[in-house]
């Protein structure tokens, strides 16, 4: 099953700057194989990054992929609250590229972010 949620655009508007990318997150229901990895058996969705990475809509395009925002979007709309998620970059699948030294700026975005709401 699809669904779309969409992030507060009050908490968007709180974390938005020349420090930040605002875009699209795709959640997908697992971690393996609806994200296009595969070990030894083929998947279905092996091609879907490639399908992600060419989709734009106005001038947003997808900018990361996991498995939590819009769940947390839908569940803390449902309870009342402002919901947002901001991420740290730390793979291109596509061009296979991996951060290894990621520790660092994941604590600078921890204070960024903790600066700006």
């Amino acid at each position: 099953r699809t669904y779309i949620s969409k992030a507060s655009d009050s908490i968007v508007s709180l974390l938005d700057s020349d420090k930040t990318e605002n875009g699209i997150t795709v959640t997908s229901s697992g971690f393996y194989g609806p994200q296009g990895r595969q070990l030894r058996l083929k998947n279905r969705t092996g091609h879907i990054n490639d399908l992600l990475s060419s989709f734009q809509s106005d001038s947003y395009r997808i900018t990361n992929f996991e498995m939590e925002s819009s769940a947390l979007f839908s569940l803390g709309r449902a309870l009342g609250h402002e919901c947002g998620t901001i991420c740290l970059g730390i793979a291109n699948r596509p061009n296979k590229e991996f951060s290894s030294g990621y520790k660092d700026a994941m604590k600078e975005l921890i204070l960024y972010v903790l600066d700006r709401v």
